[in-house]
């Protein structure tokens, strides 16, 4: 049996209904992939990129309050969010854009 995303700690319907966007269906199958791997599929589903998000992420899988997040630790992970984001993120790039390019279509 599937445990819900939102049975981790800090994540609520609202970030598990952007996991099931992104084709992440359960808290095993997020804890298995990871926050950073996560997050990065996140952000390719069409999630807007925010840091508190993915801090959130990171805090709750390791069991943590979203608050716990201090100092030189949440500035480490400011540099990981912000590496994820230029990887995975393209402002261009529209909703409707990264449909059309998962079906297939490409621009002439």
């Amino acid at each position: 049996m599937k445990t819900p995303v939102s049975s981790i700690r800090n994540l609520g319907p609202a970030y598990e209904a952007s996991c099931t966007k992104a084709g992440i269906n359960s808290a095993e199958e997020l804890r298995a992939l990871g926050a950073d791997t996560a997050y990065a599929q996140l952000l390719k589903s069409g999630m807007r990129p925010h840091f508190i998000g993915y801090y959130v992420l990171v805090m709750g899988l390791q069991g943590r309050p979203w608050n716990d997040c201090k100092g030189a630790e949440k500035t480490a992970l400011r540099a990981k969010f912000d590496a994820i984001k230029a990887q995975n993120h393209d402002p261009g790039t529209s909703e409707f854009e990264r449909m059309m390019n998962v079906i297939g279509v490409r621009h002439s």
